[in-house]
């Protein structure tokens, strides 16, 4: 398994110009492969290979006046750049085929110098960690590492990042082996289970009624950020006045993302230590995104929190199950399993009108994901559910128009 570790990096005032430098040729590599990739299609022609790319844009572009300039940064983050380009139009063709599961990819783009957030990746050649701790980069030097933790094993690659904020990281690529956890167990030797219900009012409720609560980082820091916008707006466009108060701007949304990040890296954590299968709702966050509720959703980061829970439940080998988002959770009841006709935002109480059953709603919704992802779970469909046999299983299950043939 492959993982990445960041670290932040403290560059010296001439090693950023020639950051700033590789930044720039990198990205006119990658738009000139973009932009021949997109002569070829008016063309009518085959795109041309990675290796083509490579020899036209780097090898032989270097010999003419107009790109000699690419020979001061570092030969293998060029033909990273031409990589990149042919990664991110095999993303947009497999997600057009229906090979790319996720949100439909676009037409790859040019990259602008006006992006605030700057990336360049070295191979295993480009770059070394010394014996001192200093990151050495090809053509930029040795650079000082914060290093807050130590590396599981040898990197393979390491991106150089530069925020918005004008910090600076790097993001090593390692391999790891298996992670996975001894199972949580009760004193009756069976499995701790906890199933989610997600809200904005609480970040989130189990099926016990234990609650985590919602942190709000966008809306604490609102004043600031209000304050720190109206600044910038107030500055000439083009001035150093505005450049600095928009870094001031950039600082204080990087300290709210970064004070989010690090809340849901706790809580995630916790979760995968405590459970052995965790339960949730798939919410339609992009819908949730467009309703007024907007700041509060991306606020709470629901898909952040789900993306984590799913990579650290594979590491340490628990079960997550994701309830289908069609099931009324919230208006069925977890006793007798009547659905209710209507359930309001104000009512906060599920009262059954069938059973004696008044609980809170949304200890009620978690105990009804809590038995549907179990249901999920025992019920799965899959060529791994059954004990091995000796067959291989290619698919899920047999088709329906299959099934009416036979």
């Amino acid at each position: 398994m492959q993982l990445r570790y960041r670290y932040r990096l403290y560059p010296a005032p001439g090693q950023m110009q020639a950051l700033a430098q590789s930044f720039g040729c990198a990205r006119v590599v990658y738009n000139d492969a973009v932009a021949a990739r997109r002569a070829a299609w008016l063309a009518g022609e085959e795109y041309p290979t990675s290796g083509a790319l490579q020899k036209r844009l780097i090898t032989e572009a270097k010999r003419t006046p107009e790109r000699a300039w690419l020979a001061n940064v570092q030969h293998s983050m060029l033909q990273q750049a031409v990589r990149d380009c042919d990664m991110a139009y095999k993303n947009f063709f497999d997600s057009l085929a229906g090979r790319r599961v996720g949100r439909r990819m676009g037409v790859p783009r040019f990259k602008s110098r006006r992006d605030k957030r700057q990336t360049i990746r070295f191979q295993a050649n480009g770059f070394r960690i010394l014996d001192n701790g200093r990151l050495r980069l090809g053509k930029i030097g040795d650079i000082k590492v914060a290093w807050s933790r130590n590396l599981p094993s040898v990197p393979k690659t390491v991106t150089v990042i530069k925020t918005a904020d004008d910090r600076y990281f790097a993001s090593f690529v390692v391999e790891v082996g298996d992670e996975t956890a001894d199972p949580v167990l009760d004193e009756c030797g069976n499995e701790i289970e906890a199933g989610l219900d997600l809200g904005l009012s609480v970040f989130a409720v189990d099926d016990q009624g234990r609650r985590i609560e919602n942190p709000r980082f966008l809306r604490q820091a609102e004043r600031k950020l209000k304050r720190a916008q109206r600044q910038m707006s107030r500055k000439q466009k083009g001035s150093n006045n505005r450049a600095k108060a928009r870094q001031r701007l950039a600082r204080q949304h990087a300290k709210v993302a970064d004070a989010r990040s690090d809340w849901l890296h706790q809580e995630t954590t916790r979760l995968v230590r405590e459970n052995q299968a965790i339960y949730l709702e798939d919410l339609a966050v992009s819908g949730l995104a467009r309703t007024r509720l907007a700041g509060s959703v991306h606020d709470a980061s629901w898909g952040s929190f789900r993306k984590l829970l799913e990579e650290k439940c594979a590491r340490a080998g628990r079960a997550l199950v994701v309830v289908d988002r069609w099931f009324p959770s919230t208006k069925t009841c977890s006793a007798c399993g009547h659905a209710k006709g209507a359930m309001p935002l104000d009512e906060r109480v599920f009262r059954c009108e069938k059973c004696p059953l008044v609980l809170d709603r949304d200890v009620n919704a978690a105990c009804n994901i809590l038995a549907a992802g179990r249901a999920e779970r025992l019920n799965a469909c899959g060529p791994d559910v059954r004990p091995p046999t000796g067959a291989v299983g290619v698919e899920a299950g047999t088709q329906r128009s299959a099934a009416k043939a036979q």
